[in-house]
Parts: C-alpha cells; sequence; structure tokens
C-alpha cells in the first residue's frame, strides 16, 4: 500500500527542519509519496527535487504550498497540491502574501516592544533567517525568554487572539487563493479543517462556500485525532463531494505528532491522489 503524507512544513516557513532533513525523515518513516506545503512560498520544492534525484531517494514528492486566506472571522488555510510552482498567477498571490505576512510581523513586534519585549521582531527575524516570518518564530523567541514553556502557553498569554502580540490579518480570501491553485493546475485542499475552534454548524457553512468557489478535497486524516472525529470528516466529504487528503502537517518531530503517522482514509474515501492520477491518465 501506498503511505502518503501531503502536509509539511520546512525552515522555508515555519517548520524546523531544513529540506533535506525533512526529506531524509520521511524516508526513515517509509513514506512513498510525499508533499512540502510551507506558508505562503514555495521556495523549498526545487531544492527538495535536486535532493530527491542526485541522492535518488525513494521518494515521489508532490510540490505544495499552505495560502493564509480569511473567511468570515476565521483564519482558513487552503493546501495547493500538484501545482506549477512557476506559475504567474500564483507567484503574483504568493508574493502579495509574503508582504502581507511581514507587514503584520512588523507589527507583532512593535506591539510585544510596546509591552517590554525589546528587539523581539529582531530575535524572531535571526530565528527566521531567510524564511517569512511566522507567529511561530515570535512564540520560540517568547519562549527562548522563559514567558512560557511552549506553544500553547504563548499563544494563550500572548499571541492568540485578543492578546497583547496579536495582529488580525489581511490574507486573501478563499476564491482568490483557489483561483491562484487552479491556474497552477493544482488541487485546492481545505487544511486541518477540525482545528479552527468552530461549531458543526460553522464547518458545514465553510465546505459550502469552499466549495462553491471551487475548493476540490478536504483534510480528512492526521496523526493526533480521535477516530471519530476522522469519521465524520469522511461522511462530510462524501456529502459535500470533495476529494480527501491526510497529511501529518509536521513542523517539528515531538511525541505526538510524526510523519506519515496514523495516516489512513475511511471507507469510500477518495483519496486526493486521484486528480492527479486522472490528469495523467488523460495526459497518455
Amino acid at each position: 500500500m501506498i503511505k502518503y503524507d501531503l502536509h509539511s512544513h520546512t525552515t522555508h516557513s515555519d517548520g524546523q527542519l531544513s529540506v533535506a532533513e525533512l526529506l531524509h525523515r520521511a524516508v526513515d518513516k517509509n513514506i512513498d509519496v510525499f508533499a512540502i506545503t510551507d506558508h505562503d512560498t514555495v521556495a523549498a520544492i526545487k531544492p527538495a527535487q535536486h535532493i530527491i534525484d542526485t541522492e535518488n531517494l525513494p521518494l515521489s514528492l508532490i510540490t505544495g504550498v499552505e495560502i493564509s486566506t480569511r473567511w468570515e472571522s476565521f483564519e482558513i488555510h487552503i493546501v495547493g497540491l500538484n501545482i506549477d510552482t512557476e506559475n504567474s498567477d500564483l507567484t503574483a498571490l504568493l508574493l502579495e502574501q509574503q508582504q502581507k505576512r511581514e507587514t503584520r510581523a512588523l507589527e507583532i513586534g512593535t506591539r510585544l516592544a510596546k509591552n517590554g519585549f525589546d528587539d523581539i521582531y529582531e530575535q524572531a527575524k535571526e530565528l527566521a533567517k531567510d524564511a517569512q516570518i511566522t507567529r511561530a518564530h515570535f512564540a520560540r523567541a517568547l519562549i527562548a525568554r522563559g514567558v512560557a514553556k511552549n506553544f500553547p502557553g504563548v499563544f494563550k498569554k500572548y499571541l492568540g487572539r485578543g492578546k497583547t502580540g496579536y495582529v488580525p490579518s489581511s490574507w486573501c480570501d478563499m476564491k482568490t487563493a483557489i483561483k491562484a491553485i487552479h491556474a497552477a493546475g493544482g488541487v485546492a485542499v481545505l487544511a486541518h479543517p477540525s482545528s479552527y475552534q468552530m461549531s458543526n454548524k460553522w464547518l458545514r457553512k465553510l465546505l459550502v462556500e469552499f466549495k462553491s468557489v471551487g475548493g476540490d478535497a478536504m483534510e480528512v486524516a492526521q496523526p493526533q485525532q480521535a477516530p471519530s472525529d476522522r469519521q465524520f470528516l469522511g461522511e462530510l466529504s462524501r456529502e459535500y463531494d470533495l476529494l480527501c487528503s491526510q497529511g501529518s502537517d509536521f513542523h517539528f518531530p515531538t511525541s505526538y505528532l510524526e510523519l506519515g503517522k496514523n495516516l489512513y482514509l475511511p471507507k469510500d474515501c477518495r483519496g486526493v491522489w486521484q486528480a492527479w492520477e486522472k490528469q495523467e491518465g488523460a495526459a497518455t
């Protein structure tokens, strides 16, 4: 059976493993088909494919990206899979997103500095290196200063909605992100639908709109997930006629989340990979 993990991050966004480290870990975990989906950037894709080719790694790379969008009062993430990373429409959108991310990071830094955390932007920037700064980098900087022990703690105190360092996002809407993904020949996947802390009524509302603006699939399987949640998401995928994806959303090694761990789709779910397999079949 082919082992898929279609959601992961490198140091090009808020992951803590380099491209090479992530690929080697994926091989160690016996993954067959792997997607790198950094936030609003595809910078890891070319180096990843180069490493796979030159080292002859037993890994099939699916090009990907995770685009932040706004919907109602929520920040919704949409993963694009099997994309043309050089498509002009996608490239233009990602550049806009990156500029918005930098503007937001500067404001987060200003707000935290006003509350006693001098030079916190510079510290987060150093952690990010050449990558886009995310709230995760600020979280790591704050943890290093001893204000909290872990990510949940620091978000609860400083970076979550309504807290000192929270800055509302100004991301594109779902339709814009999906249009760019489709322009790049990709499949648009609603990422981790159970993570948005919304009621089932609101989740259904989200799925209706996601589908209406061209959404193709939804993530159904993740490593740390109750069987009932996986089953429910599988049922929703069938109800709204969406393909199903699975991914670890891996950022760094932890005791509860690992590449390829516990990733399987419920019975009667149609894997998102059917979309590009169908395209390949039609091209031959």
